[in-house]
């Protein structure tokens, strides 16, 4: 993609770091294959999310789907069509990213979002490091052994230890229960005794209810793969699902949040994300429901409001003192703040393959934007929306897609919080990693280089990725 300007973004002075940063991850929501998708399903060349749902939702519906709050941060400047609005006054950078790591997987995403170097993650079939994983599990006091002769493990004669059938290939191992059966912290003690031997990205507990015994969901996948049929089990349907990611060792001290944490800037974790992604100090809203997702959001955003006189034109910069009056609701300081935000509601409907689920859920979410956008607008303070990878409901499958994903960034600078600026058009991110790095250097955490210009490297900046040029 060419690198194009419209508006008056490019002549405003650099934001100050002060302010509120918010990053929610639209789970799954791509916009077109990346060179390489076609590797392992060579239909996937042909993925694209975001169009091929809205074009469904428009067959079925007989009208396209209201997406305003998307259509004003720009997702129809970077990705036209009908249903998008063809341009914005608000002030928005947009770019496309490529994901930045093998394979197309919502926890490898958020990682390397957050900054993680993800280069010696390896992929590996449990078929391969059977006896391994069996042995480990013997020594830890459990029953373990193949089920019915095969590649998928039967523990203590209800759990199921097997590869993660909806992602790519050896990206991921699950450990399976029906919470029927068993506790979910037995499911999650027989995970972490598999953490400790699995040589890939993500060991994931799941427990949940099923629609009939776990074994008769159990089926062969790509690339000689072998386990539970998730979505057909029922487990995604049915209430009480109860989800924890173990994740491979990473330098969590160099990704967004902790370093975030450690500047003195309060960090709030929602949805999934508060699952998946490290900070001890961070403030967890895990939730499923895209509403409470998008309501726990702004609840946050809203958190970072002090209640003290804030200098007009200061921007959210300056030292305004504590003088005891709290002033009008907008001249409050803000304090400096992170929010991220995963809504997996949309990834779970492309898993389902049922594209008007997804556009139900993308409406709900679009929503909860509106309220962001109109919260958010003091100066210092930045949105971004992004997704993880792609998940195609109309591809013919039901695994993740690889795919490039939006970048909309609507960025508050001093003086102009409420001008019309209009979109800057940026050019493609090399990695899901320069999202991290780019809010590094919002948040004023980034290490200079030499010609004074924050990069979000260095010894106080994130592991990977070099900041957009906002």
């Amino acid at each position: 993609m060419s690198a194009g300007v419209s508006g008056a973004g490019r002549g405003l002075p650099s934001p100050p770091p002060a302010g509120r940063t918010v990053i929610v991850v639209l789970d799954g929501l791509g916009i077109g294959a990346m060179p390489d998708a076609g590797a392992l399903r060579p239909g996937d060349r042909d993925a694209h999310t975001l169009r091929h749902l809205l074009d469904r939702c428009r067959a079925v519906n007989g009208g396209h789907l209201r997406l305003p709050a998307l259509g004003r941060l720009g997702l129809g400047v970077l990705c036209p069509h009908p249903a998008l609005a063809p341009a914005t006054t608000l002030p928005v950078a947009l770019a496309r990213a490529a994901l930045g790591y093998d394979g197309a997987d919502t926890w490898a995403g958020h990682q390397t979002m957050m900054g993680a170097d993800f280069t010696g993650i390896g992929l590996a079939r449990l078929s391969q490091h059977t006896a391994h994983v069996v042995r480990a599990l013997k020594d830890a006091g459990h029953e373990a052994r193949p089920l019915d002769g095969g590649p998928v493990l039967l523990v203590d004669g209800h759990v199921l230890v097997h590869d993660n059938l909806e992602a790519d290939p050896g990206v991921n191992w699950n450990v399976s229960a029906c919470l029927d059966d068993r506790p979910f912290e037995a499911i999650l003690s027989i995970a972490r005794t598999v953490r400790a031997v699995a040589p890939v990205a993500r060991v994931i507990a799941v427990g949940g209810q099923a629609d009939g015994p776990l074994r008769s969901f159990v089926r062969h996948g790509d690339g000689g793969t072998a386990g539970l049929d998730t979505p057909a089990s029922g487990f995604y349907r049915n209430g009480g699902l109860r989800v924890q990611h173990l994740g491979a060792p990473l330098d969590h001290a160099r990704q967004l949040p902790e370093l975030a944490a450690r500047a003195g800037t309060a960090v709030t974790l929602v949805g999934k994300a508060a699952d998946i992604l490290a900070c001890p100090s961070a403030v967890r809203r895990p939730a499923v429901r895209t509403d409470e997702v998008m309501a726990h959001t702004l609840d946050a955003v809203r958190d970072a409001v002090r209640a003290r006189p804030w200098p007009v034109g200061d921007g959210g910069s300056g030292d305004a003192g504590d003088t005891g009056d709290t002033g009008d609701a907008e001249d409050r300081a803000v304090a400096p703040a992170l929010v991220v935000a995963n809504v997996q509601e949309t990834d779970l409907a492309g898993h389902q393959q049922d594209p008007l689920r997804f556009g139900e859920v993308l409406q709900q979410a679009d929503a909860g934007l509106a309220l962001l956008i109109e919260e958010l607008d003091r100066p210092g303070d930045r949105l971004v929306v992004t997704a993880d990878h792609g998940n195609d409901p109309l591809i013919g499958h039901a695994f993740h897609t690889r795919e490039y994903v939006p970048v909309l960034m609507l960025v508050r600078r001093a003086g102009t919080q409420n001008a019309a600026s209009g979109a800057l058009l940026l050019p493609d991110a090399a990695s899901l990693a320069d999202v991290g790095a780019t809010a590094a250097r919002f948040l004023g955490i980034g290490s200079p280089r030499s010609d004074g210009e924050d990069t979000g490297q260095g010894p106080r900046g994130t592991a990977a990725g070099s900041p957009l040029p906002v």
